[in-house]
């Protein structure tokens, strides 16, 4: 018969070592895992249970490791670690990697008509404003004004700045348009992130000692933090929204030379089909 699983383990931490590449990468990819979206209501309150159970000191019968594990991920994924509340489906961090390729692609793609930019830089900034929300901190909650004036001005500062930087590249190559839907991007976060941890910046962060007590507030370590944070959030923009645009300036210095292929070896193409701008 096997031994009742310990209750010593520590699941207010995260299963693999943080100090290590291999251990962050292992962590972030379980936090972010778009399956945790799929988990039926019933899954997620069977894992709420084992975990509130296991931090009173009650094991399941039979409950494994593995499965202690596995438990606190689904947990995490869909309860707000300090208010307890079941997130918003589409603020969960399992939702970040369908969401955010969605929009990120519709930005990439329709970036040319005014109408799409307002209303993909619209979608964007909604996004971003229920994951803020859903994320929120429960040590200095985000009122409904602040989440409001920071919906507002990012999306105002985002469509502002596609909208401006499309009519300055009207007169230069296509492609250059194509860094509009980033820089908009990256502009809305610079106005987004400052507004939603505003009370931060006036207020200051906990500061604590090694032992974890608690030594104060401030106003420096914020500023540090949210600035981090407002680069970071840029960065990790960038591969999805900045590989695109070198793949297209690749494929357009490659198309003269396709043509002049096609139109060696199959001269009737050159009728049927450039002319049709195809």
């Amino acid at each position: 018969m096997a031994a009742e699983l310990s209750t010593s383990i520590n699941i207010k931490e995260p299963r693999w070592d943080q100090s290590t590449f291999v251990g962050r990468a292992k962590h972030f990819f379980t936090v972010t895992d778009p399956r945790n979206i799929l988990l039926t209501n019933e899954q997620l309150a069977h894992a709420h249970k084992i975990i509130t159970d296991y931090r009173q000191g009650v094991v399941s019968p039979g409950l494994t490791e593995d499965e202690l594990w596995r438990a606190k991920y689904v947990f995490d994924s869909a309860f707000h670690p300090d208010t307890g509340e079941k997130m918003i489906l589409i603020g969960r961090m399992s939702a970040q990697v369908p969401m955010n390729m969605t929009i990120t692609g519709c930005m990439m793609t329709f970036y040319k008509s005014t109408p799409a930019v307002l209303f993909w830089q619209w979608i964007n900034q909604s996004f971003n404003a229920i994951v803020n929300y859903t994320n929120r901190s429960g040590d200095a909650p985000i009122t409904v004004s602040q989440l409001g004036t920071a919906y507002v001005s990012a999306t105002t500062g985002a469509v502002a700045t596609a909208l401006g930087l499309n009519a300055l590249t009207k007169h230069v190559s296509p492609l250059i348009g194509r860094f509009v839907p980033f820089a908009a991007v990256a502009a809305a976060n610079c106005i987004n992130i400052p507004l939603m941890r505003q009370r931060e910046l006036q207020h200051g962060i906990p500061i604590t000692d090694e032992n974890d007590n608690r030594l104060g507030e401030s106003t420096k370590a914020a500023q540090q933090a949210i600035s981090q944070v407002v680069v970071s959030r840029i960065l990790m923009a960038s591969p999805g929204m900045g590989t695109n645009i070198f793949v297209s300036m690749s494929v357009s210095r490659l198309e003269p030379e396709l043509q002049e292929k096609i139109r060696a070896n199959h001269p009737g193409v050159e009728r049927v089909y450039f002319n049709k701008g195809l």
